[in-house]
């Protein structure tokens, strides 16, 4: 099969980018890429991943970062429709997973508005990736049963919105996506829902890159661990016991490796 057919002309897929490292990328993704004749990409998206496709190819950036959009939605949906209408083999190229937070539903529904074939190549979504770099668990047996997505994305003087209660009182963890700027609020919500302020929580910047940081803490200490991260440093918050240190392990890290050392 050759590269190309795999994209009919004139029709659309939303491929899942991963959190950011190319060796992340789906089997499938690489060659869509490598298929495409234009590419709209987020700007989550680095020049690594985006060095996958073809020479010939356009790319696009229609990015949002930290409330600045080069692109309103509505731009983008016509501009994707427009590209396919002139029978390219059109890539959107979304962050993570294109259905967790990545407003796919709005473009599919575009372009089948304009009777545009669309499909979606799902992706590594930051919440798997972060917990993989910390050697987490996102559930743990018998402790954290469940898992939560959220997205504490906020316009300026805005609220998060979310149901603090419920998700105070459940018994998993809770996966806060662009939760950086929101972190006081999260923190101080969550305790005066009655999560314990000693819940463990982990703060994961630049996920996959050579650049992450996995800061672990407390519930309480939240404001203080994101205090001094960059706006431009995409910033995960995991919240549970399932990501503490040595959460899934009758020995924590610390001990695991000095038992080790014991029978060299």
């Amino acid at each position: 099969m050759q590269q190309n057919d795999l994209i009919d002309p004139g029709t659309v897929w939303l491929v899942g980018a991963g959190p950011g490292d190319p060796d992340l990328l789906t089997r499938k993704a690489e060659r869509l890429l490598a298929a495409a004749d234009i590419v709209f990409h987020d700007a989550l998206v680095g020049p690594a991943v985006l060095s996958l496709v073809r020479d010939d190819c356009e790319i696009v950036s229609v990015g949002k970062r930290s409330g600045r959009h080069s692109k309103a939605q509505e731009t983008i949906n016509d501009l994707i429709v427009a590209a396919a209408k002139s029978g390219k083999r059109v890539v959107r190229l979304k962050g993570g997973d294109p259905s967790i937070f990545g407003r796919s539903a709005e473009e599919i529904e575009h372009c089948r508005q304009h009777r545009i074939q669309v499909q979606i190549c799902p992706g590594v979504t930051t919440a798997s990736a972060a917990a993989a770099g910390g050697l987490a668990s996102l559930t743990l047996r018998g402790t954290a049963r469940g898992l939560t997505f959220v997205t504490a994305h906020l316009r300026a003087g805005d609220e998060t919105g979310l149901d603090w209660t419920e998700h105070a009182g459940r018994e998993g963890t809770l996966a806060i996506y662009m939760g950086r700027a929101a972190a006081p609020e999260i923190a101080r919500r969550l305790v005066a829902a009655g999560r314990s302020p000693d819940t463990p929580v982990m703060v994961a910047v630049n996920v996959s890159l050579p650049s992450e940081r996995l800061i672990h803490g407390k519930l309480a200490a939240l404001p203080f661990l994101t205090a001094m991260i960059s706006d431009d440093d995409p910033t995960l918050l995991l919240i549970g016991e399932a990501v503490a240190r040595g959460a899934g392990s009758a020995l924590a890290p610390d001990a695991v490796s000095a038992a080790a050392a014991e029978n060299r």
